[in-house]
């Protein structure tokens, strides 16, 4: 759910920040792009629920998290093809996004956590496999 607040608030906000000048991703292109991966990440993980779906959703979610909070607090120029996106402004789309982006970052690294324990611990009942219902055992 957090992904898709994520989309949400970056697709609500991208028509306003399409201003560039020539030669420079717009602010509202990179808020399309981020949107479309939260998306289709967020699908990945309701689909599948995979390792991998949880990784990157974990990439996605942080890295949206993190961005926010740099051109929150910290005035980095442009670079390359990226614009200046200094806004040291809280708003509620805005607030709103950083909590979805940091509760994802949180739910994406328990996933993760969760599906690598599994994968890698293997049955971990404490009940011996002879005394579990269903299970044969053969004396020989």
């Amino acid at each position: 759910m957090a992904l898709f607040i994520d989309a949400g608030v970056h697709l609500f906000l991208a028509p306003g920040h399409q201003d560039a000048p020539s030669g420079v991703i717009s602010q509202g292109t990179l808020f399309l792009f981020e949107a479309a991966a939260a998306v289709l990440v967020g699908l990945w993980v309701l689909v599948r629920g995979s390792r991998a779906s949880y990784a990157a959703a974990l990439v996605v979610a942080f890295s949206a998290f993190a961005a926010v909070m740099l051109y929150r607090y910290v005035d980095v120029p442009a670079f390359g093809p990226f614009p200046a996106m200094y806004d040291p402004v809280w708003f509620f789309s805005k607030t709103l996004s950083a909590v979805a982006e940091g509760a994802g970052t949180i739910l994406a690294a328990v996933g993760l956590a969760r599906s690598s324990r599994g994968r890698h611990g293997g049955n971990r009942s404490s009940i011996p496999e002879a005394a579990r219902p269903g299970t044969l055992r053969r004396d020989t």
